[in-house]
């Protein structure tokens, strides 16, 4: 069966159950049948400790403190918290008040182990602030809030006269500055019986020179005055005619710097076109370069790329040659005597610096020779367009003015030179008629060659190399 349910002034109701996803708190509900309504006073209590601390330099000392605490009115979520873990224990209970004395003494302890014992005497206000901070950032946590704290004076632990005989030396201190402020007391009222009679009569003439003074000075400080306000007036206007002439200044270099970083970037963007232009054409001749080097194997650029590589090494080995020697020679002359270190170096220096001009000499004698090379595909590819990109043309071309055949004769010749060779005798097969053209007496030579081929195969077992083709297969009889 429902029922009615009110909290009073300081109560709160919370109800869980059916129909509520957690915890509901109200101060005023119907209790529905599934559900369970418990209430809880929000009223603050007064917990007094006496908190045993020590300080920095280990002297230990009791802080008694009494702290008002009670849930958080003003966050829902705080009061959620302190409705779930500290509303089903009584709040005079010894298990609330372990729970708040532990976080108390805890960081009390913590503050005052980081302090000196003067630091807390000079710095109560802010020793007290700092324990009120970090208690109530624990007590969070728990939906609870610091209503107000009171920390009392410091006491000694027993077995303990610290405070004890500081007392006495402020005491005694305080009774020392009495009797020397009776003194000064007694000389200042003799000195100021005398002192007053003197300036009576100073006074007198200092009221009638100070009247004539006074006229004078009204009078200078008005014409002063006018003149302070016509110079202002003009100082002003010259600021301001400054403060435009700097805006007009300032406004011109940002217009000229605005133009410069316009252009700057303007030729950025062109030489980046053009860089990468530069790039992609030297790529596009490399590669042309690889593929002509796959292609007629040329013998030039490979003995280039060798040499380089050969003068690269060796001026790699004569430069560690010599920085070696450089480096056991300094070795030696600074374990000799350090006044010989910085002739030693300065050979050092000469040493190296030869040796990158070596280095930097073979590598430009190498950039000549990769430079001849893109020259050569650049002619051989002027050759390959002249000649209509008949790459047959272009082969026969390149072994006429390459002296192959004649190479080739003469190694037959010194092949058979003192055997009996079998001798075979053999046409180009041409019927007399004319191919006409400029290619005529290449064509041919080229139609002579898988004969000469032939015939090389047969005087020495030597086979044609593949670029060259291959012979044709014999007949089957």
């Amino acid at each position: 069966m429902a029922y009615f349910r009110v909290g009073g002034a300081s109560e709160y109701l919370a109800i869980t159950g059916f129909r509520i996803k957690d915890i509901k708190l109200v101060k005023k509900a119907w209790i529905l049948p599934g559900q369970v309504c418990s209430r809880f006073d929000i009223s603050p209590v007064n917990y007094t400790f006496e908190v045993q601390a020590m300080s920095s330099e280990k002297l230990p000392f009791i802080l008694p403190a009494v702290f008002t605490i009670g849930p958080r009115t003003d966050d829902m979520e705080a009061l959620m918290k302190y409705a779930k873990l500290i509303s089903p224990h009584d709040k005079l209970s010894n298990h609330v008040k372990d729970l708040v004395q532990g976080v108390i003494e805890g960081e009390t302890r913590v503050l005052a182990a980081s302090m000196t014992m003067e630091g807390i005497f000079k710095g109560a206000k802010e020793f007290k602030q700092a324990v009120f901070e970090s208690v109530q950032l624990e007590l969070n946590q728990f939906g609870l809030i610091i209503y107000n704290a009171n920390v009392k004076q410091l006491v000694d632990v027993r077995g303990s006269e610290y405070f004890s005989f500081l007392g006495q030396k402020t005491q005694q201190e305080a009774a020392n500055q009495v009797k020397v402020d009776v003194a000064e007391a007694k000389m200042k009222g003799e000195i100021g019986a005398k002192v007053r009679e003197g300036e009576t009569k100073q006074n007198a003439a200092k009221v009638d020179a100070e009247t004539t003074i006074y006229e004078k000075q009204r009078k200078g400080e008005a014409m002063k005055q006018e003149v302070k306000v016509t110079t202002e007036v003009k100082i002003y206007e010259n600021q301001r005619e400054a403060e435009v002439a700097q805006a007009n200044t300032e406004l011109a270099m940002k217009k000229a710097s605005w133009e410069k970083q316009a252009k700057l970037a303007q030729v950025e963007a062109a030489k980046a076109v053009a860089i990468r232009d530069a790039e992609l054409q030297m790529e596009v001749e490399r590669r042309n370069a690889v593929r002509q080097t796959e292609k007629l194997k040329a013998e030039l650029l490979s003995q280039a790329m060798v040499e380089y590589e050969m003068k690269v090494q060796e001026a790699n080995a004569e430069v560690y040659r010599r920085q070696k020697a450089a480096e056991t020679s300094l070795y030696e002359q600074e374990r000799a005597a350090e006044g010989r270190r910085a002739a030693a170096e300065a050979e050092f220096f000469a040493r190296q610096k030869e040796a990158d001009a070596l280095l930097y000499a073979k590598q430009k004698e190498a950039e000549g020779l990769v430079v001849l090379a893109s020259a050569q595909n650049t002619y051989l590819t002027s050759l390959l367009q002249a000649l209509g990109g008949d790459y047959n043309a272009l082969r026969d071309y390149l072994m006429l003015n390459g002296r192959m055949y004649q190479e080739i004769a003469r190694i037959n010749a010194d092949g058979v030179k003192g055997l009996q060779p079998k001798i075979s005798v053999w046409t180009n097969g041409g019927k007399g008629g004319s191919d006409g053209g400029a290619m005529k007496e290449v064509a041919g030579v080229y139609r002579m060659l898988p004969p000469l081929l032939k015939t090389v195969q047969d005087q020495t077992g030597m086979l044609p190399p593949a670029w060259m083709g291959s012979l044709p297969e014999a007949s089957t009889n």
